[in-house]
């Protein structure tokens, strides 16, 4: 296993100091996945102040959980987290613990630890593996340390990170760890939303996303309870061939690993349940359920405290997931001036998932067609820059002044709204010469 040489030169500090101190967790999993791990934290028999004497005077350090045994030093080849071996006492609150103690022994440290697969250390001799990790890797399990019951009781947290590492690394959850992570769900209620956000953030854009929501939904109604009506809900619809949140996992599983993509996949017919009715054939429909679910997904990122650039991103894809899509170069001209060309292509997607979550027929076929058309019209008026907004136009309102056409005031808005029309639906062709000519003739 390689370790970078910033990493090496402060093992080699701390050592010469006569401690032990060793990578652990998240870096060595990642190095025997043969994955280039993004953060090294080492593990350490010193003491936190003991560390800071061995890391003097040749970098500086930080106390970011000193109160736990953390130390942060500062070394030429980034921040390195080290933490000195310690045991935890109770979790009262299920989220922190109410003390450590800290200890000599490394495999009394890599016994607090939550998963097999980050209980793993390197030292002098090699892998430090008391409990499987290796193993679980090789076969693609998360499981917990120990007890699964006591781990997720401890810190209810660990719940959605068994989700998480499930989806990520595209990994199945153990069986006796999943019906612990089940019975604990209700905990999750503790978890701090921007934790809840986070670990639904990385869950959501992993390999196995699709796949762990299916099994999982019911775990995640306690994180998000708007997902809970969706569970079983049957669409009574020959186009579902799956209940709603089958459907919505699906989606996700069906999408390209896009933020916005796969969170509007997520909430895109969680509105579904309040706007269901059949029809007087026993169909079920539900209509509205796009505004309602735009609406409903801004309460479910607010509540989760999504950023502001992510809740922007996703409300109008859930808002036009169930629009029809223009099929005329003037009509996906118009789309493409109102949202843009990322939104565009993020709804492409958006559209594309969900139709593929149904069951196959004809006006399935269909619409992916037409979503395919429409790809392509706008892929080709973003390409070819195609004049969709005013300030595309090749005259300005300073334009039209100084030729005499209109002076400044709301008739100047009307003009430049109404040419950009005739160029968007190819009527003028958007040069100076043309524009003004067509402006001199609404002056009359």
């Amino acid at each position: 296993m390689e370790v970078p040489a910033h990493v090496e030169q402060l093992l080699a500090a701390l050592r010469a100091g006569g401690f032990v101190a060793c990578p652990v967790g998240g870096c060595v999993r990642d190095s025997l996945l043969g994955r280039a791990p993004g953060d090294w934290d080492l593990c350490t028999s010193a003491r936190p102040e003991q560390v800071k004497a061995c890391a003097a005077p040749r970098w500086r350090t930080l106390d970011t959980g000193i109160a736990h045994g953390t130390v942060t030093v500062l070394t030429e080849g980034g921040p390195v987290e080290v933490t000195t071996f310690r045991v935890e006492g109770g979790y009262s609150d299920h989220r922190r613990p109410d003390g450590v103690r800290f200890v000599a022994d490394l495999e009394e440290d890599l016994a607090r630890r939550d998963f097999t697969i980050n209980a793993m250390a390197l030292d002098e001799g090699g892998i430090v593996d008391p409990f499987g990790g290796r193993a679980d890797l090789s076969a693609g399990f998360i499981r917990c340390v120990g007890e699964p019951a006591r781990r997720f009781e401890e810190d209810a947290l660990r719940i959605l990170r068994a989700l998480r590492f499930a989806s990520c690394l595209d990994f199945s959850i153990e069986p006796a760890t999943l019906a612990a992570a089940r019975a604990a769900a209700p905990t999750l209620t503790r978890v701090s939303a921007e934790r809840v956000f986070a670990e639904l953030d990385k869950l959501l854009l992993g390999p196995g996303a699709g796949r762990v929501l299916a099994q999982c939904g019911d775990i995640l109604a306690h994180a998000v309870p708007a997902i809970g009506p969706c569970l079983g809900f049957d669409l009574r619809s020959p186009r579902h061939e799956l209940d709603l949140w089958g459907h919505i996992a699906r989606a996700v599983g069906l999408a390209p690993p896009r933020r916005n993509v796969r969170w509007a996949l997520l909430l895109h017919d969680l509105a579904k349940p309040d706007c269901f009715v059949l029809d007087g054939q026993g169909f079920g429909h539900a209509p509205g359920h796009a505004a309602r679910g735009a609406v409903l997904a801004k309460e479910v990122l607010a509540r989760l405290k999504a950023p502001g650039r992510l809740v922007q991103g996703v409300q109008p894809l859930v808002r036009w997931h169930d629009t029809p899509l223009p099929q005329d170069t003037p009509g996906v001209r118009r789309w493409l001036g109102r949202w843009g060309w990322p939104t565009l292509e993020d709804l492409i997607a958006v559209k594309r998932a969900d139709l593929l979550a149904h069951a196959d027929g004809p006006v399935i076929r269909r619409r992916l067609q037409e979503t395919a058309r429409f790809e392509k019209l706008a892929r080709q008026a973003h390409r070819w820059g195609d004049c969709v907004r005013v300030d595309q136009l090749a005259v300005s309102g300073a334009d039209l002044m100084n030729a005499g056409v209109c002076r400044a005031g709301p008739r100047m808005g009307r003009l430049l709204g109404a040419a950009l029309n005739e160029v968007i639906e190819g009527r003028v062709e958007n040069h100076p010469a043309a524009l003004l000519a067509w402006a001199r003739k609404q002056k009359r």
